[in-house]
Formats: C-alpha cells, sequence, structure tokens
C-alpha cells in the first residue's frame, strides 16, 4: 500500500519546510510513504527547498496556474508514480501532519473513498468571526447541493483512494474543495469526515485577498458545480419563479376580467405572457442541460477507464524495469 503525500505552493519557501518536517514518516497499514509538491509558479526558493528536504517528486509549472489546476496535476501525478492513497495538505503547515493517519484510516478500513479533514473551525483564533460564519454558511450549501454531511467543505486536508482519484475532475480554476464534495456526492461515492487539529497561522491565506471576493466566488463554484451535476433541478428552480409569477398575473387578470374591468388591465395579460414563456424556455433549457449531463457521466466513465488503463501501462512497465 503506497501513499503519496502532496502539497500545492506558490512562492513557500519560508514554511515548506516546517511542512515537511511535520508530516508522517510511517503510518501502519502503509508500506511505502513519499511525498511530492506541486510548483505553481514560484519565483522564490521553493523547489531548491524541497530538493534539499528530500522531496521524491516535483510538478512544476512556468507560469501561476492556481490552485485548482494544480491541485489535478498532483493528483495525476501521484496516480502516474503509484498511489493508492493520496493525502492533499498546505504548504503553510495550516493542518497538523499527525492527523494524516486519521485520514488515511477510513481508506485503509474500506469504510470511505474520499475523507475530509474537519477543522474546529469556531477555536481556530486566526479566523475572524465573519470568516466563521462564512466556513459555517458554505459548508451547509454544499452540503445541500452535494447531498453530503460533510461539515468542513472548504477544508484541503483530504485523503483520496486509487479509484476516487480516478474519478476527480475539476472544471473550474479558483478552488478544487467544493467543487470535488459535490461531484463525489452526486457520484454517490463514499465521502466521511474525521475531526483534525490546526497549527497556528504562519502566513495569510493567498487563496483570496478580501472577504467579498471570497464569497463570489465560493458561490459561483457551487451554483456551477450544482448546474454540472444537477442541471435539471436547477433549472427548474429558476424558471418556476417568472412561471410562477406569470400565472399569478393571469389569474389577476381574469379575475379583473370576469368582473369587467379586464380592459384596464392588458399591459399585466402581457407581462404575463412573457414570464410564462421565459419559465417555459428555461423548463427546456433544464432538459438540455440534463441530457448533457448524463453524456458527461458518460465521459467521466470513459475517462476513468482510460486512467486505469494508463495505470496498467504504467506499472507493467515499472515491473519489466524492476527485472
Amino acid at each position: 500500500m503506497k501513499l503519496i503525500i502532496q502539497i500545492p505552493c506558490l512562492n513557500e519557501a519560508e514554511t515548506l519546510t516546517v511542512a515537511l518536517n511535520a508530516l508522517p514518516k510511517h503510518i501502519d497499514g502503509i508500506d511505502e510513504i513519499e511525498y511530492l509538491i506541486i510548483n505553481d509558479g514560484s519565483t522564490d526558493e521553493t523547489v531548491q527547498v524541497a530538493r534539499d528536504w528530500g522531496v521524491d517528486y516535483i510538478v512544476s509549472f512556468p507560469r501561476n496556474k492556481g490552485l485548482a489546476k494544480g491541485f489535478m496535476a498532483g493528483i495525476d501525478a501521484c496516480i502516474r508514480n503509484g498511489a493508492d492513497i493520496i493525502v492533499n495538505t498546505d504548504a503553510d503547515n495550516q493542518y497538523c501532519g499527525d492527523d494524516i493517519e486519521k485520514l488515511v484510516r477510513p481508506i485503509l478500513d474500506g469504510k470511505a473513498e474520499i475523507v475530509i479533514g474537519e477543522r474546529p473551525i469556531d477555536n481556530i483564533d486566526d479566523f475572524s468571526p465573519l470568516k466563521k460564519k462564512l466556513q459555517h454558511f458554505g459548508s451547509f450549501v454544499v452540503r445541500k447541493a452535494s447531498d453530503t454531511d460533510i461539515p468542513d467543505a472548504p477544508s484541503g486536508f483530504r485523503a483520496f483512494s486509487r479509484d476516487a482519484a480516478l474519478h476527480i475532475n475539476v472544471i473550474n480554476s479558483y478552488t478544487y474543495t467544493l467543487e470535488t464534495i459535490v461531484q463525489a456526492g452526486r457520484n454517490r461515492m463514499a465521502i466521511c469526515s474525521v475531526p483534525v487539529r490546526t497549527n497556528p497561522e504562519l502566513r495569510k491565506s493567498r487563496l483570496f485577498h478580501s472577504m467579498g471576493g471570497y464569497i463570489k466566488k465560493s458561490m459561483l463554484t457551487i451554483i456551477r458545480a450544482y448546474m454540472m451535476y444537477r442541471p435539471l433541478t436547477f433549472f427548474l428552480i429558476c424558471g418556476s419563479v417568472p412561471f410562477v409569477a406569470g400565472i399569478v398575473l393571469i389569474i389577476r387578470f381574469l379575475i379583473f376580467f370576469a368582473h369587467g374591468a379586464g380592459m384596464g388591465h392588458i399591459q399585466s395579460l402581457v407581462v404575463a405572457s412573457m414570464l410564462v414563456m421565459v419559465g417555459f424556455m428555461t423548463f427546456i433549457l433544464g432538459m438540455q442541460a440534463d441530457i448533457i449531463a448524463a453524456n458527461r457521466k458518460i465521459l467521466e466513465d470513459v475517462q476513468f477507464r482510460i486512467r486505469r488503463m494508463e495505470i496498467g501501462e504504467n506499472e507493467g512497465k515499472r515491473e519489466r524495469n524492476d527485472d
């Protein structure tokens, strides 16, 4: 059983050694532990620090591509290098390295495919009261969108089995944390959370520069993921608003018409007709989007099989090289 711990990095030369030193060197049930960093266009000595420490694999981008792209590049590299379990953590040592054993245990026991580290958000002194409330609200929205019970959706401290990693697709360029949970929940993967500890903040978060930007990007990510995996429900909800409003206006006009005052309310009838048409067209869009989502599911299954074939070929090559 091989575990690869991956760490996305952007100018982390000052904190990377601290994070690497905290990672476990042995876990019961794991035969081999290796380490991988994703250099997302760093301009400092991040790569050199990783090499000096003895990191096994380095994935480098010549320029910054964002957390989501880096995460997926790391997942692909871990799979190609034979990982049975992949753990993602942060380079700023936000999470307690010893808790990686908690993350991988449900996967080793066959109880989960994806495990999310649940931070004690209310007890983190580095989080402002507003950020704590937003973290809880964001997790609530993700739970509703994904049909899961994950209490800390924004947590980047998580573990994936090989099959779960092969199924992962991240479309947005902002972050992988929310979309992967919605995807896993809608694909009925076995996903759970475990309580983990956090360390004092070594640097400010680079994922967002303002609370308003964080809210905007997070909500757009959730809405987009929900549209991709539950398009019919999404468009039915959106279409029902103008449709119901139009029906109400039509009923109102008919009431006036029955009392002989219909001629004075022709404008409302025109508006009602337009609203009903908009609602109906939105329903049609929902049906088309649902068909596209079905095709997407087929493509995801094809991608999963291709990845499995690539793994088999890579493992065969490694066995021949060993011989």
